[in-house]
């Protein structure tokens, strides 16, 4: 009795390991097959940069620099004078305007008298010929005088445009200039990185295109921050070059060999505008991350397991 008891009691612990062990493979199978879903089918990516538009600051006039009021990384708002350009050719050219100014309007008053006296003259007195060679003498007076206020006006905006100012709101970067240097007209010198443009670059392979949309809501987990970045998706691009198109030298279509079983897919560059920035995390130009797309239409996965996964690709 006590035997039958004992080999019955071996006979349910061996049926109960088998059906562990069954249930821990099929767990094992169902989360397997659930991670390549998320893997091969959610869209996301962790080939993603933080991006920003950079003001080329070019001066334009020509002149030595004789006085630079900003350092490099320095937060500067739009209208500060970020250097000066020597003052005393363009303060010359102002007095000389001015005083050409003075000159043309002397010359007008005395044209215009001429030319009234001649207007009240019979025909007796003067020829019609003589009267419209002085109100000819007179318009042309009024013409010069007109240019000359236009050349005022130049040399006023030329003597502003020595000092060089930000046009936008940010941060200076990589300043090389210093005084004594010599501003060329139209030759950037500086760079200002505008503060309210940043957006993101995302690639995402071409086989998770499907389920991105423009709007859909994003998170971004830049490389050195826990917090995520949130944003929304702003465009796809249109096309990306083809490197099959290059002509030989003969100019002959250059096509790659390539294994037919072997077929990467193409990354395809998504703007995402950023919409939420957490406090403790900084965005600097060129920064990488990881993008997934939560929320959106058509997603196969939730929103906490593309953000698992998310977090566990910026642990590897």
């Amino acid at each position: 009795m006590v035997v039958a008891l004992k080999t019955r009691r071996r006979s349910t612990l061996k049926v109960l390991r088998y059906v562990a062990t069954g249930v821990l493979v099929v767990a094992a199978l169902i989360a397997a097959r659930h991670g390549w879903r998320i893997y091969m089918t959610s869209p996301w990516t962790r080939n993603g940069m933080v991006r920003v538009q950079v003001a080329n600051v070019a001066p334009q006039i020509s002149g030595q620099i004789v006085e630079v009021r900003t350092h490099d990384n320095e937060h500067v708002h739009k209208g500060d004078v970020l250097y000066v350009i020597e003052k005393v050719d363009f303060e010359v050219v102002l007095d000389n305007a001015k005083a050409t100014i003075l000159n043309r309007e002397a010359d007008l008053d005395v044209k215009k008298a001429q030319n009234a006296r001649r207007a009240v003259l019979t025909t007796l007195s003067t020829s019609i010929e003589e009267k419209q060679v002085f109100d000819g003498n007179a318009k042309m007076a009024e013409a010069a005088l007109a240019s000359a206020k236009a050349g005022l006006a130049q040399a006023e905006i030329n003597l502003q445009r020595t000092e060089v100012r930000s046009p936008v709101d940010g941060y200076v970067t990589n300043l090389l200039m210093r005084v004594g240097d010599f501003a060329r007209a139209g030759s950037p010198n500086l760079s200002v990185i505008d503060e309210h443009s940043y957006w993101i670059d995302a690639y995402f392979e071409e086989t998770k295109l499907g389920n991105i949309h423009v709007g859909d809501p994003v998170e971004a987990t830049l490389l050195g921050f826990q917090a995520p970045i949130n944003g929304r998706i702003e465009s796809i691009t249109g096309g990306i070059s083809a490197a099959n198109a290059a002509s030989s030298t003969q100019g002959l279509p250059n096509v790659d060999p390539i294994f037919t079983w072997v077929r990467l897919a193409q990354r395809i560059p998504v703007r995402i505008r950023i919409e939420q920035v957490p406090p403790e995390v900084s965005l600097v130009a060129g920064m990488t991350c990881s993008v997934s797309v939560v929320g959106g239409k058509g997603m196969p996965v939730a929103r906490r397991d593309q953000g698992l996964f998310n977090r566990l690709e910026n642990l590897l």
